[in-house]
C-alpha cells in the first residue's frame, strides 16, 4: 500500500479531515524502545484533531484482555511532557492469554463496549502478528459474543470492520520494510556515549575493550556503532566471519597497536555466530586476545543501558510522524483495507501490508538457520546492502584532494576520515587541505596517511579546518596548486558556501582547464539549508542539541507555575532547526523565515498560552529562528509576551548560539558521514576510470554532490 498522496495544501488537507464518531485505542507491545510515548502523544493529539475519540490501553495486549480501568480515555492534557521520556509510559507486557482464542474473545468484548474498531499497536513482529490475526478474526468473535449474549445485534452491526495500523518500536532495528524502526537511534546514542567514555579509560592503559551490544538476530547496532566509533573490528550474525577469523584479527590488532594506536575497540552483537553457527561470545574474543597477543582486554556488556534513557531528537520526530501517518491510515481505511504498517523509507513515512513485511522479516532468520548469509543481508533491505556495498574497495591509483568549506560541523570529520581511508583502500593517494579554499590557494596542501584520521569520528568541529573564502577570486592560484600537486579530483565537505565554490569552479572551467576534473560535494551544515537535499551532515547533532537543552529548560519550570520561554536557535534564514527542534521538544509556536508571520499572529499565540495557563500544562515553550524576521526579533517577541501575558505568566529568554554547532557528532552524523563519504569515493574512482585515459584524466563535464537520499545528483546549468 502507497503512503498518503502528497498535500499541496497541507492546512486545507487536514481541516477536511472528520473522525467524528470514531474510536481509536493505542497500545505498547513486547519491549520498550525508546521514542514510543511520542508516537503514542501522536496518536492521541492527531486523533483528538480530526475529532475521534482515543483511548489508551495500558499494559499493552494484556490491558486489552483484562479491560476495565486499562483502557481509559485519552485527554490532549494527559500526553503533556511525554515526548522526552524514554519506555512507554502506558506500560508493556508480554501476555500469553492474547494467543488463545478464549483471551482474543475477551479483548474483543472490551473493546466493543467501548465501540473501539480502530487500533493502532507499537511493537515489534510478533505484537503486529498477533493485532493482524485478531483483525482477522474480528467477524467471528463477535458473532461468539452474539451468540453468548454479551452483545447485541445492533453492536455487531456498528463493530463490523476492525482496522489495524502498527509502528515497528524495536530498538534493534530487525523489521523489514523500513529503514529504521523506532528506538533504534536512540539505543546508538547510548551505545556511542558508553563507548566515547571507554575510549578514554582505555588510552590511558593501552587497553582492548570488547564491547557486548543488542541484537540477538539482527547486527544493525553492532554494525552501525562499529562504524560510528571507528572500532577495530566487529561481529554480526548476518555475516558470520570465515574459518581463520581468529588469526586475521590478531593481526589486525598487532598491527594499530605497531601503528602507535593505545587503544582497540571490538563490537560484538549478542546473537554473533561464525560460519559454522558457533557462538562468537565476548569472553571468548577476550580469551583469544590475551592468550594470542598479551593486551590488557576487557569486556563491556551494555544489556538494558541501550533501552534507557531519553529518545534522541530522530527518534521523536520518527515516531511523531509515523503517529499521524498511522491516524491518516485509519481513517482513509474501508472494509476491505489489509492492515498496514507505517515505515520509514528514505525520508519518508510510508504505508506498507503488515504481513508481508513480518514474512519477509521471518525469511531473514530462516535464510540464517539455513547459513544462507548473503540472503540475510539482502532481505535486512538497502541499509545493510549500502554499508555492506562500501566495504568493496575497487583498486585505482589517482591523486584526490579533501577539504572542509564554510561553517563546521559535527560529523566532518567522520566524512574526512571514511573518505581518506576508503581512497586509500581503494589506491589512491589522498591529500588533505587546511582551512578550505584559502589554505588550497596559498599551497596548505599535504598528504595525509591512514592512521593521521585515527580517531577522527568522535571528534567534533573540523580538524582540517573551515572558511568561508569562495575560490572566484583565487581561480589562478588554486589552479596552479592543482598542477603542483597533480590533484587528478577534489572531495568538498560543507554547506551553502560549498556548493557555491563547485558551482565557480564549474563556470570556471572554460578558462582553467586544471578543473576538469571530477568534483564531488557532500552536504554539510547544520542549518541543512543546501538544495537538493534531506539532510545535511551535523544537522541531527545540532537537533539533540536544541532538543536536550529545551528538555532542562522546560524541567528548571517544573517547580515554578505559568511561565513561557522564548528560545532563538541558529540556521540562518532556514527554519530547518526551528521547525524540527520545535517538533521534537514540543514547542507550543515556531516562527521561521519561510513562514511570514506578523503583530496578529503574534497576538493570537499569546492569546493561546493565556488559555493554555488554565489548563494543568501550566508552560510554554516558543522557538524562534534567528533570521526569521528583522523586526520581530527575540526581544521583542520576549517584550510582547512579558507586556500581554503580565499577570497571567511570565517570559524568560535563551539564545541557544554556538553550542549548537559544537560537541561531539551524533550517532546518525557519524553513521551518515562515514557512509556518504565512502560512496562519494565510489563515484570518484569510478569517474576517474571512465575518464582515464593515455596516462592523462579527461575533461570532466559534471560536478556531482551526494546528498542524503544517497543518489548522485549533477549540478550545472539547470542547478
Amino acid at each position: 500500500m502507497a503512503g498518503a498522496p502528497k498535500r499541496q495544501d497541507t492546512k486545507k488537507f487536514f481541516e477536511n479531515l472528520s473522525g467524528a464518531g470514531k474510536c481509536i485505542a493505542v497500545l505498547t507491545s513486547g519491549g520498550d524502545a525508546q521514542g514510543m510515548n511520542a508516537a503514542v502523544r501522536a496518536v492521541v493529539r492527531m486523533g483528538i484533531y480530526v475529532g475521534a475519540k482515543v483511548y489508551f490501553i495500558h499494559e499493552g495486549y494484556q490491558g486489552m484482555v483484562d479491560g476495565g480501568d486499562n483502557i481509559k480515555e485519552a485527554t490532549w492534557e494527559s500526553v503533556s511532557s511525554m515526548l522526552q521520556v524514554g519506555g512507554t509510559v502506558i506500560g508493556s507486557a508480554r501476555c500469553k492469554e492474547f494467543r488463545t482464542h478464549e483471551g482474543r474473545l475477551k479483548a474483543a468484548h472490551n473493546l466493543v463496549q467501548r465501540s473501539i474498531t480502530n487500533l493502532c499497536v507499537i511493537g515489534g513482529d510478533g505484537s503486529l502478528t498477533g493485532a493482524n490475526l485478531f483483525r482477522e478474526e474480528w467477524s467471528g468473535l463477535l458473532t461468539e459474543l452474539l451468540q453468548q449474549g454479551l452483545i447485541d445485534e445492533e453492536a455487531v452491526q456498528k463493530n463490523s470492520t476492525l482496522h489495524i495500523v502498527g509502528m515497528v518500536g524495536s530498538i534493534d532495528n530487525d523489521f523489514c520494510g523500513t529503514d529504521m524502526t523506532i528506538g533504534t537511534d536512540s539505543a546508538l546514542h547510548r551505545i556511542i556515549e558508553v563507548v566515547d567514555a571507554i575510549t578514554t579509560t582505555a588510552q590511558s592503559h593501552q587497553r582492548t575493550f570488547v564491547l557486548e551490544v543488542m541484537g540477538r538476530h539482527c547486527g544493525y547496532l553492532a554494525m552501525v556503532s562499529a562504524l560510528a566509533c571507528g572500532a577495530d573490528w566487529v561481529f554480526i550474525p548476518e555475516m558470520p566471519p570465515e574459518d581463520g577469523w581468529e588469526d586475521s584479527m590478531c593481526q589486525k590488532l598487532s598491527e594499530n597497536r605497531a601503528d602507535k594506536k593505545r587503544l582497540n575497540i571490538i563490537i560484538v552483537a549478542e546473537g554473533a555466530i561464525d560460519c559454522h553457527n558457533k557462538a562468537v561470545t565476548p569472553d571468548y574474543i577476550k580469551d583469544l586476545v590475551v592468550r594470542r597477543l598479551g593486551f590488557d582486554t576487557r569486556v563491556t556488556i551494555l544489556g538494558h543501558v541501550q533501552r534507557g534513557g531519553t529518545p534522541s531528537a530522530f527518534d521523536r520526530i520518527l515516531a511523531s510522524r509515523m503517529g499521524v501517518e498511522a491516524v491518516l491510515a485509519l481513517l482513509e481505511a474501508s472494509a476491505n483495507t489489509p492492515a498496514c504498517v507505517v515505515s520509514l523509507v528514505g525520508n519518508q513515512a510510508v504505508r506498507l501490508p503488515l504481513m508481508e513485511c513480518v514474512q519477509m522479516t521471518q525469511e531473514v532468520q530462516k535464510a540464517m538457520d539455513e547459513k544462507k548469509f548473503e540472503e540475510a543481508v539482502r532481505l535486512r533491505g538497502r541499509v545493510f546492502l549500502s554499508i555492506t556495498a562500501a566495504l568493496r574497495h575497487p583498486q585505482s591509483s589517482f591523486n584526490v584532494a579533501v577539504l572542509n568549506v564554510g561553517a563546521p560541523a559535527a560529523g566532518m570529520n567522520a566524512a574526512v576520515r571514511s573518505a581518506v581511508r576508503v581512497g586509500i583502500a581503494e589506491g589512491h593517494k589522498m591529500f588533505a587541505v587546511s582551512d578550505g579554499f584559502e589554505g588550497f590557494y596559498k599551497g596548505q596542501i599535504k598528504e595525509i596517511k591512514w592512521g593521521d584520521v585515527g580517531g577522527w569520528t568522535g571528534q567534533g568541529g573540523s580538524l582540517l579546518g573551515t572558511k568561508r573564502t569562495l575560490p572566484g577570486k583565487h581561480l589562478e592560484k588554486i589552479a596552479e596548486q592543482i598542477r603542483i600537486h597533480n590533484i587528478n579530483a577534489l572531495l568538498v565537505i560543507g554547506g551553502f558556501e560549498a556548493l557555491e565554490s563547485l558551482l565557480q569552479l564549474y563556470e570556471a572551467r572554460a578558462d582553467y582547464e586544471d578543473f576538469c576534473i571530477p568534483i564531488c560535494m557532500l552536504p554539510a551544515t547544520i542549518s541543512n539549508n543546501v538544495p537538493g537535499t534531506d539532510l545535511s551532515i551535523g544537522a541531527d547533532t545540532s537537533l539533540n542539541a536544541i532538543v536536550e537543552t529545551c528538555d532542562r529548560i522546560k524541567q528548571s519550570a517544573s517547580g515554578t507555575k505559568r511561565r513561557v520561554f522564548i528560545i532563538e536557535t541558529m540556521g540562518g534564514y532556514c527554519g530547518y532547526l526551528a521547525t524540527v527542534g520545535g517538533l521534537a521538544a514540543g514547542a507550543d509556536t515556531v516562527y521561521i523565515y519561510e513562514e511570514a508571520f506578523d503583530i496578529r499572529d503574534l497576538q493570537a499565540n499569546v492569546e493561546h498560552l493565556t488559555q493554555k495557563m488554565k489548563t494543568s500544562i501550566q508552560r510554554g515553550l516558543v522557538l524562534r529562528n534567528e533570521n526569521c524576521n528583522e523586526n520581530f526579533t527575540t526581544d521583542f517577541i520576549y517584550q510582547l509576551y512579558s507586556e500581554e501575558g503580565r499577570g497571567v505568566f511570565d517570559c524568560r529568554k535563551n539564545i541557544l548560539g554556538h553550542m549548537q554547532q559544537g560537541g561531539a557528532p551524533s550517532p546518525f552524523d557519524r553513521n551518515f558521514g562515514t557512509k556518504v563519504a565512502a560512496k562519494a569515493m565510489q563515484w570518484i574512482t569510478r569517474t576517474l576510470k571512465d575518464s582515464y585515459k593515455g596516462g592523462k584524466v579527461f575533461r570532466v563535464e559534471q560536478v556531482f554532490y551526494i546528498p542524503a537520499t544517497s543518489h548522485q545528483r549533477p549540478l550545472g546549468m539547470n542547478s
